[in-house]
């Protein structure tokens, strides 16, 4: 059976769409053990299908009001998730492509119904339902953005509404709440199936000033397609939203610098949740959103030129506080400066009055764009470009087999086990299959699966990343001949601890490692 994408939704008939090489490879392996399983694994590697087809699953996630719905408004380039406390909030919201803007609500018990946007264009805050009786909401929209990467805003995690954290949870641990709407194949499937092929396939974790306890546990209860495929720097990066509040004094070596002082704490949270993220970036959400919605005007570009006509002192005293700003008397009205304060934050206005002051004529576009470039966004998308989409092959690939590995095992017949896990051998013996090792090895050490040293978790993890073959092996910008060497002495260390001295976890690992680094040596050899 094939599948396509068709407005957010797949159907049969058509040729299918992987990823990659790897993910056509699952792909094919599904197919051909369809006919050798029972019915309830058959309908669960057809999900697997379909979710191998479908656009790359990022969740965003995080504590309650740290700024995930901005963020998902700003990444989607649409104010259309609500972003005030209301019942759509509380739950999981799924926004991915189609080609009829529209918002489904999906009832525990499979039932659907219509929701109008509002008049703002955003999700209504209210439903007019009962909302206990809610499974999530699907948002389809004609944004571009949403061909490759389906965008799922989570309720906030430290909320005293404990149906929503459980929602988040659930998602997060790839519950069936979290389930987009499927081919009617799925319909077939059990709950112990389905939660074998649910949940997010890489995360977003929405952090601020402090990093907890629960957004750690969150990060470690985070699974790719359950089978323990865990948060990890493959498939998991941290965002250090509100990047604007953080007092520039309080961070040693930021000079009095905002920006300077929020990129030396995400450095130092990025060590404290290494290895569960790839990254920790900065980002200033509300001016993304602002800027990158529509929300910034040509008339609010026109009262920030009145205010950077001030003089110095008032200009100084408004930028004091909020309260000061407002009520400040200057020639432009208390409820426009309460818009600029509500669209871009004393912060926001700051940067703005200082672009003013180096280009009187600047123009509204280039003063959005500028907004916009303070916010930290492009970072964030790039990185989302290096660390999802580059790698979005191994990741769904990883992801579906491990879904594959756990339909089998809820299996009751065992020759219906032993089939699927030969088949998965066989696939996983191929070179071109090496990459989903790496990725099961890596995800071993950076879950604590598997104790490894400090060092050798850090080379287990920039080994297995990718960036290219030098950033693999820790050696940008080294000729050849020192990477090629470099590369055979660590493939023969890693073959020696391997087999002496390592634990059977570790030397798990260990063979991994020696055959990446193996084939890395090979590669550059052969790459002339």
């Amino acid at each position: 059976m094939q599948f396509a994408r068709s407005g957010g939704e797949l159907v049969t008939g058509s040729e299918p769409h992987w990823p990659g090489p790897l993910s056509a490879a699952v792909a094919n392996l599904c197919q051909r053990l369809q006919p050798q399983v029972g019915p309830r694994t058959a309908a669960g590697f057809r999900e697997v299908l379909r979710r191998l087809n479908a656009p790359l699953q990022v969740a965003v996630a995080g504590r309650i009001k740290s700024g995930k719905s901005t963020l998902v408004n700003a990444l989607i380039g649409r104010r259309v998730a609500p972003t005030d406390v209301g019942e759509c909030t509380r739950l999981v919201t799924r926004f991915q492509y189609g080609t009829v803007d529209r918002v489904e609500v999906v009832f525990t018990d499979g039932r659907k119904q219509v929701l109008p946007f509002d008049s703002g264009g955003t999700i209504p805050s209210e439903l007019g339902v009962d909302i206990s009786t809610v499974s999530h909401l699907e948002a389809y929209l004609t944004n571009a953005v949403l061909r490759d990467l389906t965008v799922i805003d989570t309720p906030g995690l430290g909320s005293l509404d404990a149906a929503s954290v459980a929602r988040t949870e659930q998602l997060l641990g790839a519950a069936a709440e979290a389930e987009p709407e499927s081919a009617a194949d799925s319909d077939d499937l059990d709950p112990v199936s389905r939660n074998a092929v649910a949940g997010a396939e890489a995360v977003l974790y929405v952090v601020t000033q402090g990093v907890r306890a629960d957004d750690q546990q969150a990060l470690a209860a985070f699974t790719a397609a359950t089978a323990s495929r865990e948060a990890g720097p493959v498939n998991a990066i941290a965002l250090l939203n509100k990047a604007d509040t953080i007092v520039a004094d309080s961070v040693d070596g930021a000079g009095g610098d905002v920006w300077k002082a929020a990129t030396l704490l995400a450095e130092k949270q990025a060590q404290s949740l290494k290895p569960r993220v790839a990254d920790v970036l900065p980002v200033i959400g509300l001016l993304a959103e602002t800027a990158e919605t529509g929300g910034f005007t040509s008339a609010d570009a026109d009262a920030l030129r009145q205010l950077a006509a001030l003089d110095e002192a008032s200009r100084m005293t408004m930028l004091m506080s909020a309260d000061l700003f407002t009520a400040w008397d200057c020639p432009v009205s208390p409820s426009v400066r309460t818009r600029l304060l509500e669209h871009l934050d004393l912060h926001g206005i700051a940067v703005a009055l200082h672009a003013i002051d180096a280009e009187p004529a600047i123009t509204a576009g280039a003063l959005r764009r500028t907004l916009l470039d303070s916010s930290g966004l492009a970072g964030v998308r790039g990185r989302l470009d290096a660390v999802f989409r580059a790698r979005s092959d191994g990741i769904k690939a990883a992801a579906a087999l491990a879904s594959v590995t756990a339909l089998a095992q809820a299996s009751g017949d065992t020759g219906e086990r032993q089939r699927v896990h030969d088949a998965i051998e066989v696939l996983l013996a191929k070179p071109e299959a090496h990459q989903l090792r790496l990725l099961e090895a890596l995800t071993l050490v950076a879950s604590g699966a598997v104790d490894m040293p400090v060092d050798l978790t850090e080379e287990v993890i920039r080994v297995g990343s990718g960036g290219g073959v030098d950033a693999q092996l820790g050696l940008r910008g080294r000729p050849k001949h020192e990477l090629e060497a470099y590369a055979l002495e660590r493939a023969g260390w890693w073959r020696s601890f391997a087999s002496f001295g390592a634990t059977p976890g570790q030397s798990r690992v260990a063979h991994v490692v020696h055959r990446a680094y193996f084939l890395l040596w090979q590669q550059v050899r052969e790459g002339g």
